[in-house]
């Protein structure tokens, strides 16, 4: 049965923007009691299912990539037999929409704050010395690498693709539970409605925090590159401006406005990449990646499943996993609207392998060049990380290369598009996900993309705090998600199977 994709989902749309309007209005009326009860959501989501979420990412990663390369790995996805973008294009749209949260101040200052405080794991290590150099990127790549993006796009899109392209199921989040529950989890479903709102009431938040964000970041960037002030206003006028780039792409849609800014942003991203080497300490970055990178894959399993510092944890690994594991259903149904024509292998290895791979390269030409400055000039990159936070680092270690007010402004630049991409990427897997089909209306698009914007505004004018209570709110959101995405563990094998059966890449014994 092939379900109406044109009609926007009322009861998903009532709850999903209701919560979030809920948690603007007693933000505006009480932020402190809001922080107050987002603190304790917080640390209750990060006591109870931390451990469980470590599990759950990494049995994703583990099994994705088993599907990936058994005999199901050549299975097509989404009953096309060529894909409908070019190699390029999709893992650039891939990777922009992903990679915002880190884009650029992520990188900058999470292995700064993992070399001047070494991760417990790596406890035995002094601290901003030479030695403390691997234990910093090592960390920063657990938590931006394989089992953070297995978890945006592998067992999730398989199970999607499946039951959208293959069974005529709508785009929408219940889809991942149909292979379990059948067609009832379609029409008037509670459960499916729930299932739909709280994935969107999670990505949401997720990609309005970053918004928020960027506001406070870029207006900081602008104050102290160009003189500009770090007021209200300016942070207004930024995300004025995102939201104005976000709607024009999203309406435009998937095959040109994405398109566009994503293939703009690796290539910008990529030039700035050279430009770091060539100008800065790149035999420092290439020889510290290497290092690194093997000494994540030699602790990968203790890294990953370590329980020993758990409020540490909370900080770092927990928070990203709720950030990312919030994100899981929306992006399986952004990455299936985009992978048609692409085997399994072809969509694991994009996702899980190629995709965490780059980033962890980017960290270590960001991270990796603030660090060697901090060993030559003590104080130059992690003060102003103290005093001003992750922008002021970004901009302390650009500034040191030569041409840095340039290379700032650039970094500035391709941070804002990041960002866009993600805000038009979601606001556009938002309106699939309230109609399940893949063309979703533009109104219903740019209606999203600007209530994201709004949202994010009227936090930073109550104040910087709220931003952060919405970034630790996506913890919480997360629970509910998490227990979604669990059945895939099972679900994604046993579909595969099915999928290769009737691709006739196995046979069933008679």
């Amino acid at each position: 049965m092939v379900y109406s994709q044109n009609k926007i989902d009322w009861p998903v749309m009532a709850i999903s923007g209701g919560l979030l309007l809920t948690f603007v209005i007693a933000s505006v009326m009480n932020a402190s009691l809001v922080g107050n009860i987002v603190d304790a959501s917080f640390q209750f989501s990060a006591t109870y299912f931390g451990a469980f979420w470590q599990v759950l990412m990494l049995l994703t990663f583990l099994i994705a990539i088993f599907i990936a390369f058994s005999k199901y790995g050549n299975v097509k996805l989404g009953n096309k037999e060529n894909p409908e973008l070019s190699t390029f294009k999709w893992i650039s749209i891939i990777m922009c929409t992903l990679l915002a949260g880190g884009g650029v101040f992520w990188a900058a200052a999470e292995p700064m704050y993992h070399f001047i405080t070494t991760p417990p794991m790596y406890g035995d290590v002094t601290a901003g010395t030479e030695e403390a150099v691997v234990p910093a990127l090592t960390q920063s790549f657990l938590d931006w690498g394989f089992l953070a993006w297995a978890i945006l796009g592998t067992l999730s899109a398989i199970v999607m693709m499946y039951g959208h392209f293959h069974k005529g199921m709508p785009l929408k989040p219940r889809t991942l539970l149909y292979p379990m529950f059948g067609e009832k989890i379609m029409k008037k479903s509670i459960l499916g409605t729930f299932v739909d709102a709280f994935s969107i009431i999670a990505v949401a938040a997720g990609t309005i925090g970053p918004i928020g964000f960027l506001g406070l970041q870029a207006a900081y960037g602008m104050d102290a590159l160009f003189g500009i002030p770090n007021t209200f206003l300016t942070q207004l006028l930024i995300i004025f401006g995102l939201i104005m780039i976000a709607s024009i792409s999203a309406v435009t849609g998937v095959h040109r406005g994405i398109q566009i800014l994503s293939r703009f942003n690796v290539i910008f991203t990529f030039i700035l990449i050279l430009l770091v080497l060539l100008l800065g300490p790149g035999a420092f970055i290439f020889d510290s990646f290497i290092g690194s990178f093997g000494v994540y894959i030699s602790d990968f399993f203790t890294n990953s499943l370590y329980r020993g510092d758990t409020e540490w944890l909370s900080f770092w690994t927990i928070f990203f996993w709720g950030w990312f594991i919030g994100y899981g259903p929306m992006m399986a149904i952004f990455i299936s609207r985009i992978s048609r024509g692409r085997t399994i292998r072809q969509l694991v290895t994009a996702v899980a392998i190629i995709a965490p791979i780059v980033t962890n390269f980017w960290f270590s030409v960001v991270g990796g060049s603030g660090i060697f400055y901090e060993l030559q000039n003590a104080g130059s990159v992690s003060e102003p990380l103290e005093t001003g936070g992750m922008p002021a680092a970004m901009i302390a270690i650009v500034q040191q290369i030569p041409f840095g007010t340039a290379l700032a402004a650039a970094f500035l630049l391709v941070t804002v598009v990041f960002v866009a991409t993600t805000s038009d990427s979601m606001s556009y897997t938002i309106s699939m996900a309230l109609t399940g089909g893949g063309d979703p209306s533009s109104g219903l698009r740019v209606f999203w993309a600007v209530i994201m914007g709004a949202v994010a505004s009227v936090l930073l004018f109550i104040g910087e705090g709220t931003i952060d209570a919405l970034q630790s709110f996506i913890v919480f959101t997360a629970v509910p998600v998490s227990l979604i995405l669990l059945p895939m563990l099972w679900l994604a094998p046993r579909v595969a199977g099915t999928m290769a059966r009737e691709q006739g890449l196995i046979h069933t014994k008679k």
